[in-house]
């Protein structure tokens, strides 16, 4: 086992360096000027101020030479400065990190709660009406934008029928928590603020609907698809030979067989979740990853751009070293490959 842990974390520590050199060549060959997009159209002209920027943030230099002193910088923790705000990127990442993980961590427990009660339904009702609905449902969830959905229910629930809150994680009314996580939620209910946490769980509310029901027909076919294949198996076969009731089937030996397949793409869709939400924050107004790349790409912001590439990349390689991880746990098979 620690040998295994060993070469999944040399292999992380390769695909993060990879990371890098990916986010920064695609960052420097970015069409356009960031430095005059930065600047207004009065300073753009000055030829002097234009060099200081450029001296500033390092773009004077040859590539190699800028690409090592960003390596550099990431080692000390500095993700560099936004040409935008001025201020350190990483700050304000920690500081939209948490609102995305919060409406993609409820999503991905929703979507997986829902799917696997209808993924597991329509494999043992494989080929009738209940896997028929099931598989027309899920496959409106995978077809519907996820863009246009949100509008819709943005539209519907908020500006028509008034049942839930507007944009943004919290109401104008109230104080963020104080931080201990970032995760409104969580905060919330540390410091004991019901109110709080209402609010905080209505604003959730929408954004998690509309990432979920794409989340839930994904998963819910690879469930299926996982299910049928662990059904055919001989020892469901002499599960059911020796008059196991049904609940212990499924919870004992089904979801137990088919839990590898789904971990795979339940951390793909995660990171999907994580890495994926920039219209569904822009459309409510959501102060998360998305919406600060969104922001960044439209200003030719590159250290901001580059951070968040660097981010999304880290939560990539991490959630797969942790589904190998737990591969080895519940397959000690795995280990020896």
């Amino acid at each position: 086992m620690p040998r295994y842990i060993l070469q999944r974390l040399i292999t992380s520590v390769l695909l993060l360096i990879g990371v890098t050199i990916v986010t920064f060549i695609l960052t420097a060959i970015v069409p356009g000027d960031p430095i005059a997009a930065a600047l207004g159209e009065g300073a753009r002209e000055n030829e002097a101020t234009v060099a200081a920027y450029r001296e500033r943030y390092g773009m004077d230099r040859p590539l190699p030479e800028r690409y090592w002193i960003y390596l550099v910088s990431l080692v000390q923790g500095d993700l560099g400065t936004s040409i935008r705000t001025s201020r350190p990127v990483l700050e304000e990442l920690a500081v939209a990190l948490p609102a995305t993980i919060e409406v993609a961590v409820a999503s991905v427990i929703l979507s997986l709660a829902v799917a696997l009660v209808l993924g597991t339904i329509a494999a043992y009702r494989a080929g009738r009406l209940p896997d028929q609905v099931i598989r027309v449902l899920s496959l409106i969830g995978l077809s519907v934008p996820t863009f246009w959905l949100a509008i819709i229910t943005y539209r519907f629930f908020f500006m028509e029928l008034g049942w839930a809150p507007g944009s943004g994680r919290l109401s104008p009314t109230l104080n963020p928590p104080p931080q201990v996580t970032g995760l409104y939620l969580v905060d919330f209910a540390i410091d004991g603020d019901h109110v709080g946490f209402i609010d905080a769980a209505a604003h959730l509310a929408l954004p998690v609907l509309v990432l979920s029901l794409f989340t839930v027909g994904l998963l819910t076919r690879f469930i299926r698809t996982s299910v049928l294949e662990v059904l055919s198996s001989d020892y469901i076969r002499a599960a059911r030979a020796k008059g196991l009731p049904g609940r212990r089937i499924i919870g004992g030996y089904l979801l137990r067989g088919a839990s590898l397949p789904i971990l795979t793409m339940l951390g793909i869709a995660f990171g999907s979740l994580l890495s994926g939400t920039v219209l569904v924050e822009a459309i409510f107004a959501w102060p998360g990853l998305g919406t600060y790349a969104y922001n960044a790409a439209i200003n030719l912001d590159l250290p901001a751009v580059m951070g968040v590439g660097l981010v999304v990349g880290v939560i990539y390689v991490g959630i797969n070293l942790v589904v190998d991880l737990m591969y080895s746990v519940l397959d000690p098979r795995v280990r020896l490959r």
